[in-house]
């Protein structure tokens, strides 16, 4: 499905006492990069705000003049886009995922789709827009009101048709911005916890050495495990560093990245057992001849 994206990261930050929100950390990435990873396949991604780092290339833009607020941030961002659909995200949603984007992708029937957060609250700034939709409502506004500056969101959204989409186990976090310092608090706190932690490490880290691979972290604990139980403790993380090394190589032949890596495990796990069970048989041997 062809999409661009607008991601608005001007916002003043008040309740933050004016900081720079986009580019405040949450485990180790930023704000604005945890949204851009989830709406990577974009053809035209608009960042309007200040240009600052990003992990992946956007195309930035500014309302003029700047501080006119979200509806003609919208507007400038609009300007840049040409796909028939446009996702709009604030900069702030620090779990917002890849299934949430694709589920009000597939929703946007009508003018659109919205999420619905837990309190039954449509997010104007978690959608997806007919483009078509949006330059209408938005020109007639224009002309109403004489300037977009100042007006809310709910001045457009209240004359779309938009479907509420609630994506279950994702919709409760999909929805939480970072508007305040507590905020921020519990979502660091938040990826931080056991049932999480992992997979928010494991994109962390991929995010940082620019790699997008499939990899089934269950296979490469076990393999850890088979490995530091059967060889040494410190197999582990020499093993598993030589079955991503392995993969890459494959994957430069031209094979698959998750199957290189679901491959290169399965011989290196099946290395360990058989290298435990010739010592677990050569200490048998042993006690039997000193018997």
């Amino acid at each position: 499905m062809t999409y661009d994206a607008i991601v608005l990261a001007g916002g003043a930050a008040h309740r933050l006492g004016g900081v720079d929100k986009p580019a405040l950390p949450v485990g180790a990435r930023t704000l604005l990069d945890r949204v851009l990873g989830a709406c990577p396949d974009a053809r035209t991604t608009v960042v309007v705000g200040d240009r600052r780092p990003t992990a992946r290339p956007v195309r930035w833009t500014r309302e003029t003049p700047p501080g006119g607020g979200p509806l003609a941030a919208l507007d400038a961002g609009l300007h840049e886009t040409t796909a028939p659909l446009v996702l709009v995200l604030s900069a702030d949603l620090p779990f917002l995922d890849r299934p949430t984007v694709r589920a009000l992708l597939d929703a946007a029937v009508g003018d659109g789709a919205a999420l619905r957060d837990p309190d039954g609250r449509d997010q104007p700034l978690v959608a997806a827009y007919h483009t078509e939709a949006l330059r209408r409502e938005i020109a007639l506004l224009a002309t109403e009101h004489g300037t977009l500056h100042g007006l809310p969101l709910r001045a457009l959204t209240a004359e779309l048709d938009l479907t509420p989409v609630s994506v279950t186990g994702t919709a409760p976090l999909a929805s939480f911005d970072c508007d305040t310092w507590e905020d921020l608090a519990a979502a660091r706190a938040r990826i931080r916890e056991h049932g999480s932690v992992l997979d928010e490490w494991m994109t962390a880290v991929k995010n940082e050495l620019g790699i997008d691979v499939a990899v089934d972290t269950k296979t490469l604990l076990d393999l850890a495990r088979d490995a530091a139980h059967g060889v040494a403790r410190p197999a582990a993380p020499l093993t598993t560093f030589l079955v991503g090394y392995a993969a890459a190589q494959a994957a430069a032949s031209g094979a698959d990245p998750a199957q290189a890596i679901a491959e290169a495990s399965r011989k290196a796990a099946d290395l360990a057992l058989r290298w435990a069970a010739e010592a677990e048989g050569a200490a048998d041997a042993q006690e039997g001849g000193s018997g």
